[in-house]
């Protein structure tokens, strides 16, 4: 694994305890009626966004899911604009348009989350495409979950990938449910990582709780595609705090497995980490203090901002182009 001082753990724990707090805060204004719509919460799979997204450059893209709130703080979302998108507003990075499954910007280079199961896949493979005929140098770090792997799109674009090596990541967050059916109900590999043998790419397994790791296992993968060699595939292992969305009670997740992974949370190992790179307490409880502050200000930045105009959204519908923050 690739070194890690204590600065680069304290930007990894800052970014976790930001998602951590944003997803705790949108879930409590979710239940007030200020959210409308699903939300899916990123919580116990932190640690996947924050190492994966600390291993890569700003200028590299990245394509997000349904679950992807943590994935766009990671790249650098501001939590108030992240928070008004989700309540509608039209400070949102997407004017309120896209809500808590379509956040999206240009600048930040987060070429959207989706709805649709593995519906990123083409993007992520088509800008790499992109990249490679303009002999860019970025790479593409597709977010993809489990429940993906089983679908078409997933197969094609790392197929298509791994044929005309695009600089692509495909990372699977395998948090081990599709909804509600196991992975073992779904697939007879022991890892999915193992499929990339079929396209001609590499494959590897490691543990997602564990921010730290997942930012080492993303060296090689870099090194491939920024060296012209193609795709690889990293699945993560990781398990979500509860149900498939916010509304989903997740009964169905054994109490022994979940309190299993809850122990390893990735806030607590990268703590850990922490303290044992000699950070101490006062430090970090000043990074706590600093990200409930922000995510107390996105909240009251989020409950103040505007609605949508309707002339302006109708106006964007005729013209066949909705805006984003640019």
């Amino acid at each position: 694994m690739s070194e890690i001082g204590p600065q680069l753990l304290e930007q990894m724990y800052e970014t976790t305890a930001t998602i951590r707090r944003f997803e705790q805060r949108a879930i409590e204004q979710y239940r007030l009626g200020q959210i409308r719509g699903y939300l899916h919460p990123y919580l116990g799979q932190e640690g996947i966004a924050v190492g994966s997204i600390a291993a890569i450059e700003p200028d590299d893209y990245i394509v997000s899911t349904h679950r992807g709130h943590g994935h766009a703080i990671a790249k650098g979302h501001d939590p108030r604009l992240m928070m008004a998108e989700l309540f509608g507003k039209e400070t949102g990075y997407c004017h309120g348009r896209g809500g808590s499954m379509h956040v999206a910007s240009r600048a930040i280079r987060n070429l959207g989350a989706n709805g649709v199961v593995a519906g990123g896949l083409g993007i992520a493979t088509g800008s790499a495409l992109a990249i490679k005929q303009r002999a860019g140098s970025e790479v593409v770090v597709a977010f993809c979950s489990d429940g993906a792997s089983a679908n078409g799109m997933w197969h094609e674009s790392m197929n298509l990938a791994a044929i005309w090596d695009l600089p692509v990541i495909f990372v699977l967050e395998n948090n081990q449910y599709a909804v509600s059916t196991p992975i073992r109900d779904s697939a007879r590999v022991e890892h999915l990582s193992t499929r990339a043998a079929g396209y001609g790419m590499p494959g590897v397994t490691v543990d997602g709780n564990d921010a730290a790791i997942v930012y080492g296992a993303m060296q090689e993968p870099l090194r491939r595609a920024r060296a012209g060699e193609g795709p690889s595939l990293l699945e993560c292992m990781t398990f979500r705090h509860g149900g498939h969305h916010v509304n989903d009670p997740g009964l169905y997740l054994p109490a022994e497995q979940l309190a299993h992974w809850k122990a390893r949370d990735p806030l607590v190992l990268l703590r850990e980490r922490l303290t044992r790179a000699g950070v101490g307490e006062a430090e970090i409880a000043a990074i706590d203090e600093r990200v409930e502050q922000l995510l107390e200000e996105a909240v009251e930045f989020a409950t103040a901002s505007d609605n949508p105009s309707i002339d302006e959204f109708r106006a964007e519908i005729a013209a066949g182009e909705l805006a984003f923050v640019s």
